[in-house]
């Protein structure tokens, strides 16, 4: 593709792509380029560092999330699809939590996320300054419950890059993890049931429970505040 016919929108698609398929590591120009059947030097010419080509696709995905309408549907309810609408954003890339640490992330895509946000909880009675507040907590809790998830898959990613068997390796070290948690009263009571397999990542439905519980703090801080 010349590069007068590669657009940056192109580009970023295709590195999303890429990335979906071999994480942070595995994005270069080179293998960009030949994704789009182009030469590296062409995809210079519209975005000129991997940091700058991370931040676009970084910011596109946040597009993905569907955005409620505020005046059609209640506080919690839209707190509620904007939560499960960006953890289920960073399931289909898990390269994205890890980016947060490693790359500077801004954009109008999560802008635009970001302004939504502010609405739903000031909407449901919060003053801006605990509005921030709110929906940093919110955002942490569903970064923090992607974060596991996306290290398996990168994790896996790399042990099979080195030639070793990821299962077997992956497995090996659950089983030793299990031997030294069997020491422990209450992880050896969890180690004996049937959930033993599923141990090592967190608990089922974790993250709907850890939402529900932030979202009934808020109401509970908000109806206190009304009775005062």
């Amino acid at each position: 593709m010349a590069r007068d016919t590669l657009t940056t929108d192109q580009i970023v698609q295709a590195a999303i792509e890429l990335l979906d398929e071999e994480g942070l590591d595995g994005l270069n120009m080179r293998s960009l380029g030949k994704r789009l059947g182009s030469a590296a030097t062409a995809i210079y010419w519209h975005i000129k560092t991997k940091d700058d080509l991370v931040r676009l696709a970084g910011d596109a995905i946040w597009d993905e999330i569907e955005l409620p309408d505020v005046e059609a549907v209640d506080w919690r309810t839209a707190a509620t699809a904007l939560a499960t609408g960006m953890h289920a954003m960073l399931g289909r890339h898990p390269w994205f939590g890890q980016a947060f640490g490693s790359y500077l992330l801004y954009g109008p895509g999560k802008s635009r996320h970001d302004d939504l946000s502010l609405a739903v909880y000031e909407k449901a009675g919060f003053a801006a300054a605990d509005a921030d507040r709110a929906a940093a907590t919110v955002f942490v809790h569903v970064l923090g419950s992607a974060l596991g998830p996306a290290a398996e898959v990168s994790l896996t990613r790399r042990l099979g890059r080195n030639g070793e068997d990821a299962r077997r390796k992956l497995a090996d070290t659950v089983a030793r993890a299990a031997e030294i948690a069997a020491r422990f009263p209450r992880l050896r009571e969890r180690l004996d049931t049937a959930a033993a397999v599923e141990y090592a990542g967190a608990p089922e439905n974790s993250f709907e429970f850890g939402l529900r519980a932030i979202l009934d703090g808020f109401e509970a801080r908000l109806s206190a505040a009304r009775a005062s």
